[in-house]
């Protein structure tokens, strides 16, 4: 009776010959880069022009709030707060995509693995 050898990649699950912990030590270095990188990253939000201004990091934590001065000489609440919840989410959708933009680097750097990563 003749020995069975599988064909095909050889090496752990058929991922060629990688190393998966050493693919997995190489992920969560990307990914901890990556944190720090949006951390770091300070993104804007306007509204009106830019008479309101939102600053946040890749991590949606809010760093400043900017009103022009003009803005507040005739105060309008209503408009005020409008203004601050368009300059919020200006400021949001820019941190989402940063950080998408990000992951898909890191994505394409894994090609198909990272289907099977759940990425």
């Amino acid at each position: 009776m003749a020995k069975y050898r599988p064909r095909g990649p050889r090496g752990i699950g058929g991922l060629g010959g990688l190393d998966p912990m050493a693919l997995l030590q190489q992920i969560q270095d990307q990914m901890a880069a990556m944190e720090k990188e949006l951390e770091s990253l300070e993104i804007v939000g306007t509204a009106g022009g830019g008479v309101v201004k939102v600053t946040m990091n890749g991590h949606h934590k809010v760093l400043g709030v900017h009103i022009e001065p003009e803005l507040l000489e005739d105060p309008d609440p209503e408009m005020l707060q409008d203004l601050l919840v368009s300059a919020f989410n200006n400021a949001l959708e820019k941190a989402k995509k940063a950080a998408d933009e990000r992951m898909a680097q890191i994505q394409q750097q894994l090609g198909p693995l990272a289907g099977l990563l759940g990425m």
